[in-house]
């Protein structure tokens, strides 16, 4: 379960990157707004903690600060402190007088809890500094306050003095209550953000899906149409963007199987024009290598002007009769009715008979251990070994030196000649239909087919044939090199068999 959310969430997924999105989204517009809500909560709080406090306290100066002598007792201060603290604003108070010129006096509320030395020293300056009075400023004294903080609780300080003369006093309120709220609407915000993102991000998995399925349908019948599905159709609804995406995918759906049955109906009449032509020609070829037959056998008594006609329609009778043999086999493949018979084939002996049959064992160099006996088709791999060995000897000279060994359950089969090599630009197309060589090669007498052949009925047994050059010790090229390798197990061949043009199906013996 958790591998398959894992694997949805990718990081290069749309859905995570939707969810990433609105999660970060959430989270702006979330801190956002908590951050202005506790702010404007904040500010309305102390505000109104610190008005009511401040104006209690201006009030009970005048009320009864302002009825004490010029010159107060200490006892008086520290009585009107401690009446001025019992009101219902909860406030220490701390009074200031003089004795006399220069002796201060101090009375407090309540001297364990608030002391001279709890006040700013630039609170106290700016209550004793004595403005001038004008129009604008009929007071000569002023209400200041000020926010500290002692033992980690805040505070709220603030001081004024009696106009005319008299003492100053001091107020110290506790703000932990204010404190203790603003903190508990900090977490209430906090958790009202978190829920918003996990709000937003489950809200991006179902607007996700939501986008995302119409998404997935689309994929899903883009690999059907790749797999070959032709007739894939999306179903359309909506007069939305995805809605567009699908019917121009059905259009380009229904436009390509158009195209695609057209090049198969031309395709499959050009298999059946070739195959036609190819029967067709096959009864007069056959009366005509009869023919050539008997004119080969009486070429000695033939005249000397006539001979070497005789010869080249013989030559080119057997050419002909290759090339239409060539394209019936090619046909077959087209059509997938290529047919594998296999049969306990001895490599060694299969391929001396090969070499054998076409009076090549001169040429041929063969290391072969015997015993090595592989389930094959004799038949299609006799064709193998002639187009390989034939083309090297064509192409390549004398010595041909065929190699056989098994490794990582593969029949190794390669063939190597010594003559010029294979350009580069020509190896990607050796095994192209009718390709041949360029000049770096003489030109072939053949039909172009038989590399071709060769490669489909390795294909059709579940193998495969490379091409490459050999590289002498002198770093020069030293003739081209041709590897077939087959399955040494025959069951690893399916009933259908993938060839380059077609099907080719395995009928076992």
């Amino acid at each position: 379960m958790s591998r398959g959310i894992l694997a949805r969430l990718r990081l290069s997924s749309l859905r995570l990157r939707l969810v990433v999105v609105f999660a970060l989204v959430a989270l702006t517009a979330a801190v956002a707004a908590s951050g202005i809500a506790y702010w404007l909560n904040r500010e309305a709080v102390l505000t109104r903690t610190q008005d009511g406090a401040l104006n209690d306290f201006r009030q009970e100066m005048q009320n009864r600060v302002a009825t004490l002598p010029l010159r107060p007792g200490q006892e008086d201060l520290r009585r009107t402190a401690e009446q001025m603290a019992s009101g219902s604003a909860d406030y220490q108070v701390l009074l200031l007088g003089e004795r006399d010129e220069g002796k201060p006096i101090v009375g407090a509320s309540d001297p364990d809890d608030f002391t001279l030395a709890d006040v700013p020293v630039s609170l106290r300056q700016a209550v004793d500094t004595r403005r001038p009075v004008t129009d604008a400023n009929p007071y000569p004294y002023h209400l200041f306050w000020q926010r500290t903080e002692r033992g980690g609780t805040p505070y709220l300080v603030g001081g004024t003095r009696i106009d005319g003369g008299g003492p100053a006093g001091y107020m110290f309120k506790s703000l932990a209550a204010e404190k203790a709220d603003l903190n508990s609407l900090a977490w209430s915000l906090g958790i009202a953000t978190a829920l918003a993102v996990a709000g937003s991000v489950l809200l991006a998995q179902v607007a996700a899906t939501t986008v995302l399925r119409p998404v997935h349908r689309l994929g899903e019948a883009a690999r059907q149409l790749g797999e070959g599905k032709l007739d894939t159709r999306l179903r359309v609804t909506g007069e939305d963007e995805l809605a567009d995406l699908s019917r121009t995918f059905n259009g380009a759906a229904e436009s390509l199987q158009k195209k695609v049955a057209d090049m198969s109906a031309r395709e499959e009449s050009s298999r059946r024009f070739v195959a036609d032509m190819s029967h067709e020609l096959r009864t007069p070829l056959t009366a005509l290598t009869a023919v050539t037959e008997v004119l080969e056998d009486e070429q000695d008594a033939l005249d000397p002007m006539i001979a070497p006609a005789v010869a080249l329609v013989v030559s080119e009778t057997r050419r002909l009769n290759d090339l239409v043999e060539n394209l019936m086999e090619v046909t077959r493949f087209d059509a997938g009715t290529a047919r594998l018979v296999l049969d306990d084939v001895d490599i060694a002996d299969q391929i001396t008979a090969c070499v054998d049959a076409r009076a090549w064992l001169d040429a041929v160099e063969l290391d072969a251990e015997r015993g090595i006996v592989v389930p094959l088709d004799p038949r299609r791999l006799d064709v193998i070994l002639a187009n390989l060995i034939g083309n090297a000897l064509k192409h390549g000279g004398s010595p041909v030196r065929v190699s056989v060994r098994t490794e990582d359950g593969e029949l190794v089969i390669a063939v190597r000649d010594h003559g010029p090599g294979i350009p580069e630009e020509v190896l990607p197309h050796v095994f192209d239909r009718f390709y041949k060589a360029s000049a770096s090669r003489p030109r072939s007498d053949g039909s172009g087919l038989g590399l071709s052949i060769a490669m489909e009925n390795a294909l059709i047994h579940g193998g495969s044939i490379t091409a490459s050059n050999s590289v002498g010790e002198d770093g020069e090229v030293d003739g081209a090199v041709f590897v077939l390798r087959l399955p040494l197990d025959a069951s690893g061949i399916t009933s259908e068999v993938k060839t380059r043009s077609g099907r080719g199906e395995v009928e076992e013996a």
